[in-house]
């Protein structure tokens, strides 16, 4: 992302024949030409003179853009009564510095209660109307428990934080979450995975997943200079909560870790995307998924397990809870503790009476 900022590149959001892209502009010099074929797969619009990529987030991350927050067609969903509504609270999203991802949830689900109350002004809203809007979504839309509260996190965060109006709330109920357990994959099935993968960069990722507990948003954070193998560590930063922390680097890494470098020569990311810049959470994501069916395990779960996994075995191992909260990053000790429900060994080996008639 620095060679992009620091050479001779103007960037400009842009449409192209119906497609959403990123337009270039820079003075005629063949270096630049050559850098940015070799970073991007940037093509030549002969009609308006000028350089363009599909505008996809590793490029807006490569050229230092902001991330894309909405679509179009959703914008197209808001009366123009809401507009500047929407626009002040992306605003205050932005000045209070939250994450891409929670910005962009916040927006959509936003968008959706400004498209449901069509031209009437959100700020004239009554609590009583809010409450039957929420009944809608219970009623009607039957949206589930954890997406009814990301809904209401969203429309609170513009009564709260950019009305001032805190007590909006009060008497508006939040459905009660399920007490849903980790899932979690055995140490033979993750075996199996890794097994089953042949791409070394891709084998390389889903390891350090697993073997550092990192969530997917944290795996493709990594840059070169935050791996410490002098002393074994590494460092996740900007991690969620925006919390730095260490954590251990597994000694059985070590080699693949130094082929790999050798091997693809990243620059500033660990893992880099077809495009240059960050690897993306999608490619994770979906290297997992094809790792999985692969191997033939038939479980309905995410990247995401992975660290459950790692705080699962670590517990079976014997390890303090204190030591994997740190591991982990949490900030209370109860959100470590859902795994102490997970690895119990102990009740496992408990027979049911009818094994025993």
């Amino acid at each position: 992302m620095e060679s992009f900022i620091t050479k001779n590149y103007q960037f400009l959001v842009g449409d192209h024949k119906g497609n959403a892209v990123i337009w270039i502009r820079f003075p005629k010099d063949e270096a630049l030409i050559r850098h940015l074929k070799h970073h991007t797969k940037a093509r030549w619009s002969a009609s308006r003179r000028c350089w363009y990529v599909n505008d996809i987030a590793n490029y807006r991350t490569l050229f230092g853009l902001p991330p894309k927050i909405i679509s179009k067609a959703a914008l197209l969903t808001v009366h123009e009564m809401n507009l500047p509504v929407l626009k002040r609270y992306t605003e205050q999203l932005q000045l209070k510095a939250y994450s891409p991802n929670t910005m962009r949830t916040y927006t959509v689900e936003f968008v959706q209660f400004l498209a449901a109350i069509k031209q009437y002004p959100a700020q004239n809203i009554t609590a009583e109307k809010l409450r039957s809007y929420f009944l809608y979504c219970v009623q009607t839309l039957k949206l589930s428990e954890n997406h009814l509260h990301s809904r209401l996190n969203a429309v609170k965060f513009y009564y709260d934080q950019v009305l001032k109006r805190e007590r909006f709330f009060a008497d508006i109920p939040r459905p009660k979450k399920p007490a849903t357990l980790p899932r979690a994959i055995t140490s033979r099935d993750i075996k199996k995975m890794l097994q089953a993968v042949k791409n070394d960069k891709h084998l390389l990722l889903l390891q350090l997943c697993y073997g550092m507990g990192l969530r997917v948003s944290e795996v493709v954070n990594i840059k070169v200079e935050h791996i410490d193998s002098k002393a074994m560590r590494v460092l996740i930063q900007r991690g969620k909560g925006k919390k730095d922390r260490y954590v251990n680097l597994p000694e059985s890494l070590l080699p693949a870790l130094r082929t790999y470098y050798k091997t693809y020569k990243p620059a500033v990311w660990l893992f880099e995307g077809q495009y240059g810049g960050q690897y993306s959470v999608r490619s994770a994501q979906a290297i997992f998924k094809s790792a999985m069916k692969a191997a033939g395990i038939n479980k309905t779960v995410g990247i995401h397990s992975l660290r459950h996994s790692y705080a699962t075995h670590l517990l079976e191992y014997g390890t303090d809870i204190s030591f994997i909260q740190k591991l982990l990053g949490h900030n209370d000790v109860k959100t470590t503790l859902r795994y102490a429900h997970v690895a119990q060994p102990a009740l496992r080996q408990i027979k049911s009476p009818l094994d025993r008639l």
